[in-house]
């Protein structure tokens, strides 16, 4: 289904990245995986085969490397038709109780999650503008579209964090302002919202957000990777502007 298609994925060696890109190779696509864990980005690089995979250290805080990796994808591959971004920077303070957050890492995380995400947009623009094509997926949260249920929380040490709601229903507004920027261009801009992803929660929390949910509950990244499937591919030609929900029933 993605035959000869190139897409770039940032934060390409995380969790959800990972799955991505796999989905992507697993299509017949070829995949640019961008991310500054180097390790991690190269040792998915030498999974999916260097014919197939191309690691490249991007800091999406920064204007030059982002620069520099799209021009890297496009002369390895000659192209680049699609990008997803997953990029998950934080500070310090990530996870903290709102009552104790700090400035400058308040400052620090709103640029890195939110700057960076239109950051990089404005770059790949750029160059889709280049070819007339183009597709651009961002990745949000339940949390972007609806208010944290505080009670899952209680008994654990975990936090939801406000700035983290904040981010994320910007990267949807962003998403829409972008589609609609880009008219005419044959750029399509698009995002989706999680729902949570199982990565060692507590099974106290679990067990409350399952009750939320109508079937499974706290999601895998693979559950994911179908929505993403459907957006990076000719089926989905004329859906721009739109944030799609997975969330197996959370936000109802």
């Amino acid at each position: 289904m993605l035959s000869n298609k190139v897409v770039l994925i940032t934060g390409a060696a995380g969790l959800l990245g990972s799955a991505i890109a796999r989905m992507v190779v697993d299509n017949g696509g070829s995949v640019i995986i961008g991310d500054i864990l180097v390790n991690k980005g190269k040792e998915l690089e030498n999974e999916l085969g260097s014919n197939k995979a191309l690691f490249i250290n991007i800091d999406t805080l920064n204007i030059d490397s982002i620069n520099n990796a799209i021009s890297d994808g496009v002369n390895y591959f000659g192209k680049i038709d699609a990008a997803i971004h997953c990029a998950y920077p934080k500070s310090k303070q990530w996870g903290t109780k709102f009552e104790n957050l700090k400035a400058e890492y308040l400052s620090e995380d709103l640029f890195g999650h939110l700057g960076g995400a239109i950051l990089f947009s404005q770059r790949i623009i750029e160059e889709f503008r280049k070819n007339k094509s183009g597709n651009l997926i961002h990745i949000s949260s339940i949390q972007g579209v609806s208010t944290p249920k505080f009670e899952h929380y209680d008994g654990t040490n975990m936090v939801s964090p406000i700035e983290y709601s904040a981010i994320k229903s910007g990267i949807i507004s962003v998403t829409r302002y972008l589609a609609k920027y880009c008219k005419g261009n044959g750029i399509r801009v698009n995002c989706i919202s999680l729902g949570g992803i199982l990565d060692r929660q507590p099974q106290s929390f679990l067990n409350k957000y399952r009750e939320s949910c109508n079937e499974k509950g706290m999601l895998d990244a693979e559950d994911i990777v179908g929505t993403v499937l459907f957006l990076l591919n000719d089926h989905s030609k004329y859906v721009t502007g739109q944030n799609i929900i997975v969330d197996d029933g959370w936000t109802l």
